[in-house]
């Protein structure tokens, strides 16, 4: 093959590349940092999501999620999501790698449920609290998992008394391939049962607390959408 017809070869070949990843970028609908919406609200408490990571969101509380230590795991991209795109980095960077540091010693295992409240120095986060809640072992990860923490998310949240909080699974900062509308709908599944049954033992005089009147579901630019989906099919099936 002469050098014409090789440069010519490899110039059809890069433009076929270059068109199919124009076209691999298109099939996914992303959303700007900072969008919101409220997808609908129960018991006058409403859900909203917004496009951003747990370290910038503006909430009393703050909740994100972990799983049980492996080396690098929220740093290993991939399958991690990569350093810009991964909220559980800038969360650890915020906190001057305290994350890793408390889970890698084992102060903190990340068990299932397993609860740690952080207090951040002033001006690290945008939330004035920190609570991790652990997943468990990431081989055994399984979405129906999450209406179980969506639960401990909500009955943590009253007994520290905030009237609003922040959710963020990363789980697919840790390079979990989750199903993105079934997570988010069970979160929001497990915080409006945990909600309902605080209500009922309220009415029997077996519980105090101050009302929660806004939870915010974290998701990255590209899962909002499909997020949003699941969290609107959640809420649905409570108000019918």
């Amino acid at each position: 093959m002469n050098h014409l017809l090789l440069a010519g070869f490899l110039a059809i070949a890069a433009s076929n590349v270059q068109a199919q990843a124009v076209k691999a970028d298109s099939a996914v609908k992303t959303t700007a940092i900072g969008t919101t919406k409220v997808w609908g609200t129960v018991d006058g408490m409403a859900i909203a999501g917004l496009v951003q990571g747990p370290s910038a969101a503006e909430a009393p509380l703050q909740v994100a999620c972990v799983f049980e230590y492996t080396e690098g795991d929220i740093f290993n991209a991939p399958p991690a999501l990569p350093a810009p795109l991964n909220g559980m980095v800038h969360l650890d960077h915020a906190l001057q790698g305290q994350i890793t540091e408390i889970r890698k010693s084992g102060k903190f295992a990340g068990h299932a449920f397993e609860t740690l409240l952080i207090t951040p120095p002033a001006g690290a986060l945008k939330a004035q609290r920190l609570l991790l809640i652990g997943l468990g072992n990431r081989n055994a990860f399984n979405a129906d998992l999450m209406t179980s923490v969506g639960a401990v998310a909500l009955r943590e949240a009253l007994n520290l008394g905030v009237t609003s909080f922040s959710f963020a699974s990363d789980i697919k900062d840790a390079g979990i391939d989750s199903p993105t509308a079934l997570v988010a709908g069970n979160v929001t599944k497990g915080i409006i049962q945990a909600y309902r049954t605080q209500q009922y033992l309220k009415s029997k005089n077996l519980a105090t607390y101050k009302p929660v009147t806004k939870v915010i579901l974290l998701a990255g630019p590209a899962f909002f959408t499909t997020a949003g989906e699941g969290i609107k099919e959640a809420i649905a099936s409570f108000n019918n």
